[in-house]
């Protein structure tokens, strides 16, 4: 235990001039390059030209989520499969760290992404996915063999809108979020770059965001359904439980970070390749047992709460370097700039519309969002941004919010309220929980539990738009090819409240209560 990382931030941070052409990150580390820098230098002919435009528009590597495809592992294979989900998102990353430091190449030859970048990388996903069915038959499992079709990957531009990447229009159902934030698909399409593919790739890290993924929010129509949470799951109307339940437990004050994820890549340190923000539970790390997470300490003040929330960090690329500019997970993979402590966490459990609510088990384990919805596509997407004063306005999902002076951004997560009533965790950490139906109910016999709601408020200097570029953006951590994009915001929760505090939650909830 102990790997999580406590440093308190310098308060002269070292300022850093990120170059236009490339970066490079960690002293010996990756080097992030301006993906376009030198597609304009080839003067070489015809092939050379088309060679140019070609690696002009790649800029990421969109590979099939094989983990969000596993419908049930044996518990003797868990830890096994989670490890090679693991060495498959690792082999992601060096990928694209390869494709991002070889611009040239890519420039001089047309089939350079192929020989050298996704064609090995096949492979290696090959080999990976059968040691995943290896692990899995020999715990007397049955493995799906569509899944070794999984193996190659595709190259994506940078303009492609995270839906039309994916596949998938809808939003877990299309019942989150209300499928209308997307502004008339203008978000990620290129459209304030004025065409020119040269601005589809900067940030200080080399890896975004770019222009296209901020807006002005006092231009945005509004969009939000007043009153109503994403999912539509808050209680209205005279039936259903109408209480609340707040747990407070700070900001993360202490610093407690770090770039693992227990729920999914349990025993792989890194297994996130970004950092995390942790407030209640003090010891999540890769390598927590559940014994150790009910032993742990707590943040929040109520000392019954144990559970675990955390989230990607938000950080302001403003030149400087935080602690982790040298880690990995953290400059070494393209998550760079200055770490925002909010400014509020707050974290409040609400009812059911059509009715009452029953206690989470202990260790539920839930994750709501996609981190990898950029390449993915947004089917488990679950995004909600906006500022201060505009929350009953205008939610976004595929754009920042530039808000206005004295307005404070805001990202708010509903997570999902259905429970299967059986398991604390699923083979894609998604199916043993459900968002409440448009009218409130559970499908699939699955039971109302007490929706969490994280709502994280931050002082972010406004950016600025200038000449199709974005001056000192912000930009939630994300995996280095997903280039921070703000579809990719997700966060995650594991129950560790004591039986009495859970208890004193489902009553106040059912009873109207307000509750602390």
């Amino acid at each position: 235990m102990g790997r999580n990382i406590r440093k308190r931030r310098s308060s002269m941070a070292t300022k850093a001039v990120a170059a236009s052409a490339a970066l490079a990150l960690g002293g010996g580390g990756l080097i992030w390059a301006n993906f376009y820098a030198s597609a304009h230098e080839s003067n070489s002919g015809q092939n050379s030209t088309k060679a140019a435009n070609a690696a002009a528009q790649v800029a990421t590597i969109s590979c099939p989520d094989v983990g969000q495809k596993l419908t049930n592992v044996p518990n003797g294979a868990k830890q096994g499969v989670a490890t090679e989900l693991a060495n498959l998102d690792k082999q992601i990353t060096e990928a694209y760290a390869r494709l991002a430091s070889t611009r040239q190449a890519q420039t001089n030859d047309a089939s350079f992404v192929q020989n050298a970048i996704t064609g090995p990388l096949k492979e290696k996903r090959a080999a990976t996915i059968d040691r995943i069915r290896i692990n899995i038959q020999r715990s007397g499992g049955q493995f799906n063999s569509s899944l070794s079709q999984l193996a190659a990957c595709t190259t994506q531009a940078a303009n492609t809108n995270a839906g039309q990447a994916g596949g998938g229009q809808q939003n877990n159902g299309g019942q989150q979020n209300g499928g209308q934030q997307n502004n008339g698909g203008q978000q990620n399409g290129g459209q304030q770059n004025g065409g020119n593919a040269g601005q589809a790739q900067n940030g200080q890290g080399g890896n975004g965001p770019v222009a296209a993924d901020f807006v002005d929010i006092t231009k945005v129509q509004a969009n939000a359904q007043l009153g109503v949470g994403a999912n539509g799951a808050k209680a209205n109307g005279n039936g259903g439980s109408r209480g609340t339940f707040t747990s407070s437990c700070g900001t993360n004050g202490n610093d407690n970070h770090n770039t693992d994820n227990v729920i999914v890549a349990p025993g792989v340190t890194n297994g996130a390749h970004h950092l995390h923000d942790y407030v209640g539970n003090q010891n999540n790390d890769a390598f927590a047992s559940d014994q150790e997470l009910a032993g742990a300490g707590t943040s929040c003040q109520n000392q019954g709460d144990k559970s675990s929330y955390f989230w990607p960090v938000l950080r302001v690329q403003d030149g400087s370097q935080d602690f982790d500019q040298n880690n990995d997970g953290g400059g070494k993979e393209g998550n760079v700039g200055k770490i925002l402590q909010p400014a509020q966490a707050q974290i409040k459990f609400v009812g059911n519309k059509r009715g009452k609510v029953v206690a989470m088990p202990t260790a539920l384990r839930i994750i709501t969002g996609d981190a990898k919805a950029f390449v993915n596509g947004n089917a488990n997407a679950n995004v909600n941004w906006s500022c201060t004063g505009f929350e009953n306005k205008v939610q976004l999902e595929t754009q920042y919010p530039i808000c206005p002076q004295g307005s404070q951004v805001v990202r708010t997560t509903n997570f999902q309220s259905c429970w299967d009533g059986q398991n604390i965790d699923s083979a894609n950490h998604r199916t043993h929980v459900a968002f409440a139906q448009a009218d409130g109910t559970c499908a699939n016999g699955f039971k109302a539990i007490p929706q969490l709601q994280v709502r994280l408020v931050y002082n972010v200097p406004a950016p600025k738009l200038q000449n199709g570029t974005v001056v000192q953006p912000y930009a939630v951590d994300s995996f280095p090819e997903n280039l921070h994009k703000p579809i990719t915001d997700h966060n995650d929760f594991i129950n560790f409240f004591s039986t009495n505090l859970m208890n004193k939650m489902v009553n106040c909830i059912n009873t109207g209560k307000k509750c602390k």
